[in-house]
């Protein structure tokens, strides 16, 4: 999935964003905006990940998406 995508059709992922991670709150999407960067961030933050755990599960939603 290419980013550029996913930051100009923000409204629509963010839906599936929150269904896949759940504790992640309005305020958080609003912040992230489509940007993967703040979402790794974000998950890091609400699931007390590490940073490469993170970007593995972006990487596989990615790829399902």
């Amino acid at each position: 999935m290419n980013w550029d995508i996913i930051e100009g059709d923000w409204r629509q992922f963010r839906g599936k964003v929150k269904e896949h991670w759940g504790k992640l709150t309005d305020d958080d999407l609003d912040v992230v905006a489509g940007r993967r960067d703040q979402l790794i961030g974000r998950i890091q933050e609400r699931y007390g990940l590490v940073r490469e755990a993170a970007e593995k599960e972006v990487r596989a939603w990615e790829e399902r998406s």
